[in-house]
């Protein structure tokens, strides 16, 4: 694994997981020129090594890897704790992308792929999660939405399912959060992809339905309902406690 500085005063970092040499170093030098701190790792296993070492601010995957694929990496990565990942594919069939979706990728990028593109998706992911972080630090301690047996602490961006924590990525934790922010309101999904991405991810409206889905393979089908022709709002009995009460 090797690395390199950013500018001056940069402070985001980013873990490059990629076997192909000329596409590891080609990436890594073009996010290095933006400024950020970038190391890289070679296989699967190093990776998922470096990032628990290195805590890096997000990760840039590829799905297919020696040792340890993409989907395995992402899986024991996002357990370890919460981190954007951008997947890298060569291939970009339905079933890829909800199983990369399902094991935390928060987006997805089919090579070929233009590096302003890639640099574009990083970018926005990591105002995503700053933004998410500001918000969540200005909320009160103690500050919670419950739908049903479900429970978010969103000062400290947590889910509780009757009182057991869940483990959600971070696109999955503010996906639900925006859901039961506005219970009464049923948000199509091109709403949520300017809310919850604020971008046009590669993969359109098939990322919001496989967040969908995980989330309710994690929390319980009733968590989230379908309105059809419309789109998703939050579902069962939705009970707020200081979040609604300030």
């Amino acid at each position: 694994m090797s690395s390199s500085e950013g500018r001056p005063g940069t402070s985001a970092s980013i873990l490059v997981i990629e076997d192909e040499p000329s596409i590891a170093q080609a990436v890594a030098a073009r996010l290095r020129s933006e400024g950020f701190v970038v190391r890289i790792a070679t296989d699967g296993p190093s990776g998922v090594e470096a990032c628990a070492r290195e805590a890096p601010d997000l990760v840039v995957l590829d799905l297919m890897l020696p040792g340890l694929d993409g989907l395995s990496v992402c899986e024991r990565i996002q357990a370890e704790r919460p981190v954007p990942v951008l997947m890298l594919t060569a291939r970009d069939s339905e079933a890829d992308l909800v199983t990369g979706f399902a094991t935390g990728a928060d987006d997805y990028l089919t090579k070929p792929f233009r590096a302003r593109e890639l640099v574009a998706r990083v970018h926005a992911l990591l105002r995503r999660v700053a933004r998410a972080e500001a918000e969540a630090q200005r909320r009160p301690a103690g500050a919670e939405l419950r739908i049903g047996a479900v429970t978010l602490d969103l000062p400290a961006r947590r889910a509780r399912r009757d009182g057991a924590p869940v483990h959600l990525t971070p696109t999955e934790f503010e996906l639900l959060a925006t859901l039961a922010a506005d219970p009464d309101r049923v948000f199509t999904r091109e709403e949520l992809l300017a809310r919850v991405w604020g971008y046009e991810v590669a993969s359109g409206v098939r990322a919001v339905d496989s967040h969908v889905a995980g989330l309710r393979r994690k929390l319980g089908a009733e968590v989230i309902r379908t309105v059809h022709g419309v789109g998703y709002g939050v579902g069962g009995e939705l009970v707020t406690s200081t979040e609604r009460a300030r």
